[in-house]
């Protein structure tokens, strides 16, 4: 087998295969997911969600059921052992270090895991990585909740994006397209989450609270502004977290990962 050229654009590794089925599927579960995490632009006072009791636990199972059909679509066009494999390694190692990183200054390296997975494993794979390592975390720590679905969804994404990247060279050019997009993604999580939750954070009556049927305008000036208030410096250290395990980890784990998809033989494009 001839040895990858150093400074040479790899070729699309799907450990996953995204077919037309599971496709179809993954865009109409991302719509509704976008739709779930944006619930408090979008309700009127007096639904059923305009309680903020409600609406997490209600649409934490819509996401769960979203979650579950995805999963079918991709086990119907036959998950390979060897991928099932790989998966369950990289989702333990995620469950163990985001406890050990997460909880100072929001450092959480767990991200770092995600984008390198999603590249080199491709997009399917990084989404079901995210779902699992999150799940994995919950499980070993207890943080089982009503956000649990939220954050899967949201780290699925994550995982998804970076499998959907553009081929570049090696080396410091990919460095920087994995930690550019790992910024943003983490940046892009925490804004999701606190999207989520918002609305029953504050309560009422503060000026960072949310509004049920206020206009959009006037609810995401709120949001904004709740968001630099409580978790900006939390959701920078993250994203500068990522980043910097990105730049110095990637380049050694990046060729173990390639090595592995290598040898496995996993379907490339």
């Amino acid at each position: 087998m001839t040895a990858p050229v150093r400074g040479a654009s790899t070729p699309r590794t799907d450990a996953i295969p995204l077919g037309a089925r599971s496709a179809v599927v993954l865009a109409l579960a991302s719509v509704v997911g976008v739709l779930a995490f944006c619930w408090p632009l979008l309700v009127d006072p007096g639904a059923s969600l305009d309680d903020a009791t409600v609406a997490p636990l209600v649409l934490g199972v819509v996401l769960l059921g979203v979650l579950a059909a995805v999963l079918v679509a991709f086990g119907e066009g036959g998950l390979d052992v060897r991928a099932v494999a790989m998966l369950g390694l990289l989702a333990a190692v995620g469950a163990v270090l985001r406890p050990i990183s997460a909880g100072s200054a929001g450092i959480e390296t767990v991200f770092v895991l995600l984008v390198l997975g999603g590249r080199v494993f491709g997009a399917g794979f990084g989404f079901v990585l995210g779902a699992t390592t999150l799940l994995a975390s919950a499980l070993l720590t207890g943080g089982v909740g009503p956000w649990l679905p939220f954050q899967m969804l949201a780290a699925s994404w994550v995982g998804l994006g970076a499998g959907l990247l553009p081929p570049v060279r090696r080396g410091w050019r990919e460095s920087a397209l994995l930690g550019g997009y790992g910024a943003l993604a983490a940046l892009l999580f925490g804004v999701a989450m606190n999207m989520s939750f918002w609305p029953f954070t504050l309560g009422v009556g503060s000026e960072l609270s949310y509004v049920a049927g206020a206009p959009v305008a006037v609810n995401l000036a709120r949001f904004v502004a709740f968001s630099a208030a409580t978790s900006l410096g939390w959701d920078v250290g993250r994203a500068v977290t990522t980043v910097l395990g990105i730049v110095v980890v990637g380049p050694v784990v990046l060729p173990l990962l390639r090595r592995a998809a290598t040898r496995a033989r996993f379907t490339t494009s």
